[in-house]
């Protein structure tokens, strides 16, 4: 972990200065970014292993700026955001966030987070390097080690978790996931009840895999219990 690099972008200097002190404590190697594209700027230069983001940034806010790292990397991203709503970490989420904390936030637990999307990130990548190369089915191949979708030949942009959703439920087709499984197999975290989190990922998935314009339905709903695979 000594090597690990961190970027937190905010552009309040005082939080930035907080989060790093008490990542560096830990032996992270930090990197600052006072807004969006000094964010995208240190991602182009550096070997960034989890991103830090405000949402409500100058010149680039967190949202573009997850925007554009997504199109090269898939390393996690925790947003930072004063908005406390369900709705509003929802939203955080299905833009392509692996975590979402809001301010006032106690540093301790940034920390605790941080550590915990870094060892998920590390153990994913070396899971996926003993696991098959591709998984084919119903009209659709799935790269492991590129993590990238082909379906009837044309490339589907998924965010790192609708990724690893749709991953998980092709590789081990019919078998039923409750929300509560996903959510702890993909995020890494106990479920709290009451979380639409994935449903609202299962709903985005299913667009991006235009399901509505193919009789047969890949992700299939099973009522009261979860979803499964149907490829």
């Amino acid at each position: 972990m000594k090597s690990t690099t961190v970027l937190i972008a905010d552009d309040e200097a005082e939080i930035a200065d907080l989060i790093a002190f008490h990542l560096e404590k830990e032996g992270y190697r930090c990197i600052k970014a006072s807004d969006g594209q000094e964010a995208i700027h240190a991602v182009q230069t550096n070997i960034i292993d989890l991103a830090i983001l405000d949402i409500m940034m100058p010149k680039l806010d967190g949202y573009e700026v997850t925007r554009l790292i997504r199109e090269h990397h898939q390393l996690p991203i925790i947003f930072l955001s004063a908005k406390v709503t369900d709705l509003d970490k929802i939203a955080g989420l299905v833009r392509g966030a692996d975590d979402y904390v809001t301010k006032p936030f106690n540093p301790m637990e940034l920390v605790a987070r941080a550590n915990a999307q870094l060892r998920r990130y590390l153990q994913l990548n070396q899971s996926q390097q003993v696991n098959k190369v591709t998984l084919e089915a119903g009209g659709m191949i799935i790269y492991v080690e590129e993590r990238t979708v082909l379906l009837y030949g044309e490339t589907v942009e998924l965010t790192p978790k609708e990724f690893d959703i749709l991953y998980l439920l092709a590789s081990y087709p019919k078998k039923v996931y409750s929300s509560e499984n996903i959510f702890k197999q993909v995020w890494g975290e106990a479920y709290y009840g009451g979380s639409n989190t994935v449903g609202v990922h299962i709903r985005t998935l299913r667009k991006k895999l235009g399901e509505d314009n193919h009789k047969s339905k890949l992700i299939k709903t099973v009522w009261g219990v979860g979803y499964t695979f149907n490829g």
